[in-house]
């Protein structure tokens, strides 16, 4: 099991801002890729934003421009910087890694946007 703890989620206006942070148990250098999904009431989970193991970054084109996922290498942690949230963007968000063909979650973190 590679645990993976989000955090950073909560309630903003819109308009607001807030970071999550997805830190896993181990160097996250073992992972091809690690990224952020989201899931809203009654919608299928789709996937946010994507960083591979050297350092590529891409994003669906609903935050494109709004959401920045980065990395801290030495504390074992991507973030996923959300700008200008609207009411959309509600959701629980999901950190995801890849190692070969296994696939890990965390336990999501609930985004609340108030209009």
């Amino acid at each position: 099991q590679v645990p993976l703890v989000e955090s950073g989620g909560g309630l903003v206006q819109a308009g607001g801002s807030l970071r999550l942070s997805c830190t896993a148990s181990g160097s996250i250098l073992r992972f091809s890729r690690m990224g952020w999904y989201r899931q809203a009431p009654g919608k299928q989970r789709e996937e946010v934003a994507r960083v591979t193991k050297g350092g590529s970054t891409n994003y669906a084109d609903s935050v494109k421009g709004r959401f920045t996922i980065s990395r801290d290498i030495g504390k074992n942690t991507v973030y996923l910087q959300m700008n200008s949230l609207n009411f959309e963007d509600t959701a629980v968000y999901y950190c995801n890694a890849l190692v070969l063909v296994s696939e890990f979650w965390g336990q999501g973190t609930q985004v609340t946007v108030s209009s």
